[in-house]
């Protein structure tokens, strides 16, 4: 079996193999490693490999399904971890030159649960400078290239690890969503992506953003990412903010019969622009639920428009709370328009803040009023497709010193709800590049929105498709 079916094969494929000895970890390991380091230069989604941890993992994984072993859930399943959270003796950047030697002493909460489910790490994924925007680009790490086309945008702070999923990197991949950092780069990359509710996976340490950052998995199919979240999910001492609730047995309960289910439709927000061939295809998918016997309304949110100036306000005063102890010293080596972002919200004042916030508020209790009506709601998961990544807005959109939430209006409402919210691949524009359509359900109805995603993937599939960068890996390979 060549590297490329390998670095494709999803999780409970692996396991079923290892079980059945037709593959080893420590064989599959090895090969995605490789894999890696031939693919990777063109696509820059890695900051560091850590074969030493990855290869004693696997070979720990390999015992485990020896006779009379006893394999944990995700044994032997290689990961990759997004490089803003922190790993254990391996350095957490940030993606930024004030934090690119920081060396936590623990790792995260949900890293540890994947290490005690048996994955495999095989390293950790590129971010911009502290995960501020929607495009792949940045100061210490340079550009990380759609694997549809290079030297385009993957997206937004997890892409790294989108590229990875859908580069074939194995099927496991950590992100986190502040903004729209799991279901953007998902969107732009051809893979699912699930922001969970937030507080389902514990988040540490607890961002000073008001609530609105989740981590989440990514990967190539629906049922790898609920695999990945039962393993993360579930209450932890050290986020105060983490649900209560033991996770669901989300990979044994996806299918689900959406006959009689009340789905809302928005392809604009009632204010959002968004490029003819994404609402096109976007438009195409939503049919995919009728003909599932789901009920669907399109619906314009009274809500929706008042979402615009609470982004341009939080977005900068939260990157201000997390970044400023670094602004004054580092400002010359950090990117300028997260410099300028920044400088925005300086000018806020606290009584600003207050009244903002209780706007906010309001805006946070209309959508879970609006839900009272749906089971879940329908939208573009980004209103355009890939554009190159040197650009913070596409060329033909208003331009703006930092302002790149402008194509990104359907991904913050839910970092302020807190409701889950999935991309799964709807296809493809003209110029073949991937398109996500974005599942949003009730708060805490996560098995819900991966019950609409596998039920959606079942009825127009998309595992199936591979990226050029995997056909140069061929050529390279032959």
């Amino acid at each position: 079996m060549g590297s490329e079916d390998i670095g494709f094969m999803t999780a409970v494929e692996l396991q079923r193999a290892y079980a059945a000895r037709r593959l080893s970890p420590v064989e599959v390991t090895k090969v995605l490693l490789d894999r890696i380091e031939t693919i990777d230069p063109k696509l820059n989604a890695i900051t560091m490999l850590t074969p030493e941890i990855a290869l004693a993992q696997a070979r720990a994984a390999e015992a485990a399904y020896a006779p009379g072993g006893s394999p944990r859930p995700l044994e032997g399943v290689p990961v990759t971890i997004k490089d803003m959270h922190p790993t254990k003796g391996l350095v957490t950047s940030m993606g930024s030159f004030a934090t690119k030697d920081d060396v936590p002493e623990e790792d995260a909460p949900c890293i540890a649960r994947l290490h005690e489910a048996g994955t495999v790490m095989l390293g950790k994924t590129t971010v911009p400078e502290f995960g501020w925007k929607g495009v792949s680009q940045g100061t210490l790490h340079g550009i990380t290239h759609n694997p549809w086309k290079h030297g385009y945008n993957a997206g937004a702070s997890s892409a790294g690890a989108a590229v990875g999923a859908a580069a074939g990197y194995g099927p496991l991949h950590l992100g986190s969503d502040g903004g729209g950092s799991v279901r953007m780069p998902a969107h732009f990359c051809g893979v699912f992506g699930l922001k969970p509710t937030y507080g389902r996976i514990p988040y540490w340490p607890v961002p000073n953003n008001d609530y609105a950052t989740h981590m989440g998995p990514l990967t190539r199919t629906v049922a790898d990412g609920a695999m990945m979240l039962k393993a993360m999910a579930g209450p932890h001492p050290w986020d105060h903010t983490s649900c209560e609730t033991p996770p669901a047995d989300y990979p044994n309960l996806l299918k689900a019969d959406l006959r009689g289910k009340r789905i809302a439709y928005s392809p604009d927000f009632g204010h959002a622009r968004v490029d003819a061939d994404v609402a096109a295809l976007v438009a195409k998918a939503v049919t995919a639920f009728e003909e599932m016997g789901a009920t669907v309304e399109l619906v314009r949110p009274e809500w929706g428009p008042k979402g615009v100036d609470l982004a341009r306000f939080f977005w900068p005063a939260g990157y201000l709370a997390r970044a400023n102890l670094y602004l004054d010293k580092w400002r010359d080596q950090m990117e300028p328009a997260l410099v300028a972002m920044m400088e925005a919200g300086r000018s806020f004042t606290a009584e600003q803040y207050h009244v903002m916030r209780a706007a906010k508020l309001d805006y946070v209790e209309a959508i879970h009023r609006s839900f009272q009506d749906w089971d879940f709601l329908l939208t573009p998961a980004v209103s355009t497709a890939a554009f190159p990544a040197h650009l913070l807005q596409p060329e033909d959109w208003p331009q703006h010193p930092w302002d790149w939430l402008m194509w990104a209006e359907f991904s913050y409402p839910f970092n302020f709800s807190g409701n889950p919210a999935a991309s799964v691949p709807c296809g493809f524009t003209e110029k073949g590049l991937p398109v996500g359509l974005q599942i949003v359900g009730r708060r805490f109805d996560d098995l819900g929105v991966l019950q609409a995603s596998a039920a959606f993937e079942a009825a127009r599939p998309w595992a199936n498709k591979r990226p050029p960068a995997a056909q140069r890996a061929r050529e390279v390979a032959a």
